[in-house]
């Protein structure tokens, strides 16, 4: 075995040990009840429990450095306007007795001469012996009408719902607090198509890798509810159809958010009450948010592995534009002895094919997929590199080589004998609301349009807008 072939077995050992693996936020994630995640100034900002938050340049990459006056409990943070309206819980009088107040600023970056918080006021409260916690706050503006709400509360009662000016942050006169839920906490409101979402978070917090907490949803054609779930259950009588549980060795996610990055392209922020990986901390998430038959649903993150690139358009798959070279044997059917031994066929390997190739640039085609390795790609993180919401920049190799997809200044797509780093050489991955991806280049040499890997045609890829509403623009990853 020459020193060639081996370099090809480790990489494709390699390649798979890697299926399966997940990356998570990086730096110092750690964050406990976070606030929605706001984009301000080019960073991004949540904030969480106590004073303080994360901040993180590119989404993916997070470290404290967020700013909060009033310390306090559970924050939830918006945009409206030219100010980002703060809310958070503070309680000091006994157990169960609390404050929701909202702030407001122009700026979170503490930096800034504009930075500094205003106009603090009480939007509602709990005296203790009530049915109803005021903590754990979360803002919803109305797409529809421009109303901006409230919701609060916890296990201890009612989940409740005020109404609050939009353009002061302060509670409207005279508006009276609605019970809209139980047996939860940590509770969010959204819309999308017609109908408001209210999630909240069910199960036992606080206990590191004991926690139960998981989030659940119900959803209704009027803000003040009625909130059903998939099986017709009232959220005031304990309903919620399941959104995002345990698992990957996460447990506990809570504290919704949701951020819409493009059409077509969402994600959802929660924490996770214990990271195993990160020492049992509780920790910032971020993942694709899906909708299936009008229910949100929480995605997967990307993972490291080795696939087959299929286009939505048609199923076909992303290849090299080499010669195929056939496989030993013809049809063996007619007229065969069917008593002959059965002898498994060697799959088709790297090593067989791969002096056939150009050592140059390779284009790329779609065509039938076959499973050979002209049509095998690895896929693997490159450290250092950056990332954006919820996900790091990836590489995207010929599986047992070092032959990289990359963009052109023309706008197309080709693979490089070597993989080096340049940024035209990286790649997002983002899993669209349908469960479909995004590929898109980090740069386009020569250019500041935001292009995605496209099918223009069954057996042509390049790069070119994206448009959710086109199957074009959809792919498919297939561990085979």
């Amino acid at each position: 075995m020459n020193f060639r072939t081996k370099l090809m077995g480790v990489a494709a050992l390699l390649s798979v040990l890697l299926v399966g693996t997940a990356k998570a936020q990086i730096g110092k994630p750690f964050i406990h009840d976070p606030s929605s995640v706001v984009e301000c100034d080019g960073k991004y900002y949540t904030f969480g429990t106590g004073s303080g938050g994360l901040v993180s340049e590119d989404g993916w990459t997070w470290n404290s450095g967020g700013v909060r006056p009033g310390g306090g409990v559970a924050p939830d943070i918006i945009k409206i306007g030219d100010r980002y309206y703060v809310s958070y819980a503070r309680g000091a009088r006994k157990q169960h007795a609390s404050d929701v107040l909202v702030m407001w600023t122009k700026t979170l970056d503490p930096k800034s001469p504009d930075f500094g918080y205003k106009d603090e006021t009480l939007v509602a409260s709990s005296n203790g012996d009530d049915d109803c916690e005021a903590i754990d706050p979360a803002f919803l503006l109305d797409p529809t009408d421009g109303r901006l709400w409230l919701t609060y509360g916890t296990y201890f009662g009612y989940i409740r719902l005020v109404e609050l000016d939009p353009k002061t942050g302060k509670r409207v006169a005279g508006n009276k607090e609605l019970n809209i839920a139980i047996d939860c906490e940590a509770t969010a409101l959204m819309y999308r198509d017609g109908w408001y979402y209210l999630l909240g978070t069910h199960g036992t917090c606080c206990d590191g890798a004991n926690s139960t907490y998981n989030i659940v949803v119900g959803r209704s054609k009027k803000v003040t509810g009625p909130y059903l779930d998939n099986m017709g259950r009232d959220m005031l009588e304990g309903g919620g159809k399941m959104v995002l549980a345990a698992g990957e060795r996460v447990n506990g996610p809570g504290h919704f958010g949701r951020t819409i990055v493009d059409d077509g392209v969402e994600k959802m922020s929660c924490h996770y009450e214990a990271d195993l990986d990160q020492g049992g901390r509780s920790v910032l998430g971020i993942r694709p948010l899906l909708w299936k038959n009008g229910w949100p649903v929480g995605g997967d993150n990307f993972k490291e592995g080795t696939y087959e690139i299929e286009s939505e358009r048609r199923g076909y798959a992303l290849e090299l534009v080499v010669d195929f070279t056939r496989m030993p044997g013809g049809m063996r059917a007619f007229g065969r002895n069917t008593d002959e031994p059965v002898k498994p066929v060697a799959s088709q390997q790297l090593a067989d094919v791969i002096n056939t190739w150009p050592t140059g640039n390779i284009d790329v085609r779609i065509g039938d997929y076959m499973f050979r390795p002209h049509q095998k790609w690895t896929i693997t993180a490159v450290p250092d590199a950056g990332g954006y919401l919820g996900g790091p920049y990836y590489k995207i190799v010929i599986a047992g080589t070092d032959r990289a997809l990359a963009a052109t200044a023309d706008a197309e797509v080709i693979t490089v004998p070597s993989f080096t780093g340049a940024p035209e050489q990286l790649w997002r991955i983002d899993q669209q609301t349908d469960g479909t991806y995004r590929i898109m280049p980090k740069v386009v040499p020569n250019s500041k349009e935001k292009l995605a890997l496209v099918s223009s045609g069954d057996s042509t890829p390049t790069l070119g807008k994206f448009d959710m509403k086109s199957d074009n623009s959809k792919w498919n990853f297939k561990a085979h």
